[in-house]
């Protein structure tokens, strides 16, 4: 058996930005658009008016001030509201895998390794632009990877999940190192067009490099133990798929081909089983609140990062003990907690113990407790 540790990570930050202020204009202008269009069925109470958004309810929803996009155009257009991305040709590197291949070689060079120090490569990501061929198997040869690359999904949690399928073939030998990357473009599944979720996503790719202990180069984070459980819920879903068109409804522009939540029920239910996967994850492990120096919590929204702070370390966290990149990427689905990980790890200690945790639909989370060594 062998020792799995994070030895390299890496961030793809698209060069585009779409502020609240940004949001709340083109919101309200497509709802005036709506309201006037459908003007004698809201009349008749047939149809429902659209509410304008704004800065502040945005901000007390969630905490986010702004979100990197690959393309600000279409969603501030009110009489588009999605993102505009042109259609590469198959010739062409896939927009997911070019922008994992720049987080990938980031974690590399972070490690201090080459693509021929990687035996395997897994896309974990919530959505995929495409079916087949994997996503995985394009980045690794963009890469020059020998080995092999797979596909996975476990929506927002997909990358603790990928980082435990990672570790387990480290740990057993069936593999020295493989890179785990997290291309997320949730501007392409959120529905611009509705006030609930509008302000939530923005667009982003990381990656970690996990090799056997014995072969970092330089400061990383052992990988004691991983976590991972499930649990069927409808209340985070999105309906879009290949079978579509095969079915009587399946027109392009359902409501429920896109993100859809019901937040109230997602934060009822989610937080409990969060606070309670990691109180059980420490519990086996003998490690205690005050053991821990950081948490990089899944960046979904304050309020409920907030919340597990408190009843993971029994009081409210210290600044820096759990840091928050919401209020600057918005959620970013698996990314979410792996940038948080990326940016504010540095700083810890040799010893020093920190917890990597994601959750979101299935409903599923994932843990990853890991240790700092010089």
């Amino acid at each position: 058996m062998f020792t799995p540790a994070i030895t390299g990570s890496g961030i793809f930050t698209p060069d585009q930005v779409i502020t609240n202020a940004e949001l709340v204009v083109a919101f309200n202008a497509y709802a005036d658009l709506y309201n006037a269009e459908h003007a004698d069925e809201i009349a008749a109470g047939t149809v429902d008016a659209k509410e304008h958004s704004s800065e502040e309810f945005i901000f007390k929803a969630s905490g986010i001030e702004q979100r990197y996009v690959i393309d600000k155009t279409g969603p501030l257009n009110p009489h588009i509201m999605h993102p505009l991305l042109r259609q590469r040709s198959d010739d062409e590197p896939g927009l997911m895998a070019e922008m994992a291949l720049d987080a990938a070689q980031k974690a590399l060079a972070d490690a201090g390794k080459t693509a021929a120090d990687v035996d395997a490569v897994i896309c974990a990501a919530s959505n995929l632009e495409r079916a087949y061929p994997a996503v995985a198997i394009e980045i690794q040869d963009l890469l020059g990877i020998n080995g092999f690359a797979f596909d996975m999904n476990v929506a927002c949690s997909s990358a603790t999940f990928g980082i435990q399928v990672a570790a387990d073939m480290v740990r057993s030998g069936s593999i020295r190192s493989a890179l785990v990357v997290n291309p997320e473009i949730c501007s392409a599944h959120i529905e611009w067009r509705d006030r609930d979720c509008h302000f939530i996503f923005g667009d982003v790719a990381t990656a970690v490099l996990i090799e056997r202990a014995e072969d970092a180069t330089g400061p990383y984070f052992e990988i004691k133990s991983t976590r991972c459980a499930t649990q069927f819920s409808n209340n985070i879903r999105n309906n879009n798929g290949f079978l579509r068109r095969s079915r009587p409804d399946g027109v392009a522009d359902r409501r429920d081909m896109q993100f859809m939540q019901n937040g109230r029920k997602v934060f009822k239910e989610v937080l409990p089983l969060v606070a309670d996967h990691i109180a059980n994850h420490m519990a086996e492990e003998g490690v205690e609140a005050a053991d821990l120096k950081r948490l990089w919590l899944h960046q979904a929204n304050k309020s409920m990062n907030d919340f597990i702070g408190r009843k993971v370390l029994g009081r409210v966290p210290e600044p820096g003990e759990q840091p928050n990149i919401l209020q600057d990427y918005a959620n970013t689905s698996s990314a979410g907690s792996i940038i948080a990980f990326s940016k504010y790890s540095s700083d810890l200690k040799e010893g020093d113990t920190g917890l990597i945790c994601s959750f979101g639909a299935g409903y599923s989370v994932g843990s990853v407790l890991v240790e700092r060594h010089e």
